[in-house]
């Protein structure tokens, strides 16, 4: 699946229904043209484009919004040079020992912003009230989620916060450390009727989400779904408790013979 056709399908085949959905998309292109930059020369999305050099820096700038003719011309041409997926693995880079670093993974703004699009697109239909993500690398990608989204985001802490009366807990032991880790929501941040989407920038083990999966039941409320950006192998599925009905949306796949995190989610 491609950040593309996702939003497209989003959007009913680029036609907007409402002033909203209309500023959406051209907001949304605008964040897809400042991804393209990244990777490409203003000279170069002006040959791919057709548009002067000094319009295209003004929507990048943020100082003017394609209108909506514009907007439609735009995602036609740069959804079929940018892509998601290539785009995060680009940014991995290992080193001899085959760690890498998700630093320009988790501080690009504008990356998160597409990835939460992305969510958007796969979660449309699902109802979700929550976003659930742990600290600390989860949180940029579950706040973006979650504004996207337009909820609430619950963040699963390692430590208890004073002034907080109550919380949930669930202790879990890291897969082949021995470490024994606990994470830790205010009792009350998740009800009985609401429908959670767990977020988190990388699966490896599927520890850390088996965990907040398993806060969502303490809570009886319903997990709708999962989104990461990357997972490393398929092992973690067999961790988890992943409830049937739950939809499963990751951009990137990973062999896991060719690749450790530094960190060891």
């Amino acid at each position: 699946m491609t950040l593309s056709v996702d939003i497209e399908n989003l959007y009913g085949n680029l036609k907007m229904t409402t002033h909203a959905e209309d500023l959406k998309f051209r907001l949304v292109t605008v964040e897809l043209l400042r991804t393209a930059k990244k990777r490409y020369t203003y000279r170069a999305l002006k040959a791919k484009t057709g548009l002067p050099v000094t319009v295209l820096s003004r929507y990048v700038k943020g100082h003017v919004l394609p209108n909506t003719e514009r907007a439609r011309q735009l995602w036609k041409t740069l959804s079929k040079i940018v892509s998601l997926e290539k785009e995060l693995k680009s940014r991995i880079k290992f080193n001899k020992d085959g760690y890498f670093d998700n630093t320009s993974i988790v501080g690009d703004v504008n990356l998160l912003r597409q990835a939460a699009n992305y969510a958007l697109a796969s979660f449309a239909g699902k109802r979700v009230t929550k976003v659930l993500t742990a600290a600390v690398d989860g949180i940029p990608l579950g706040t973006m989620v979650a504004q996207t989204l337009g909820v609430n985001l619950v963040i699963a802490k390692n430590t208890k916060e004073v002034g907080v009366p109550s919380f949930l807990e669930e202790t879990y032991i890291l897969n082949n450390s021995g470490v024994t880790m606990t994470l830790y929501i205010p009792k009350d941040s998740i009800r009985r009727r609401d429908s959670v989407l767990i977020v988190d920038d990388m699966i490896k083990s599927g520890d850390t989400q088996a965990a907040l999966i398993n806060l969502v039941h303490k809570a009886k409320a319903e997990v709708c779904g999962l989104f990461s950006l990357i997972a490393i192998g398929d092992q973690w599925k067999e961790r988890m408790n992943i409830p049937k009905n739950a939809h499963v949306e990751i951009i990137l796949r990973l062999n896991e013979s060719t690749s450790r995190r530094r960190s060891g989610i």
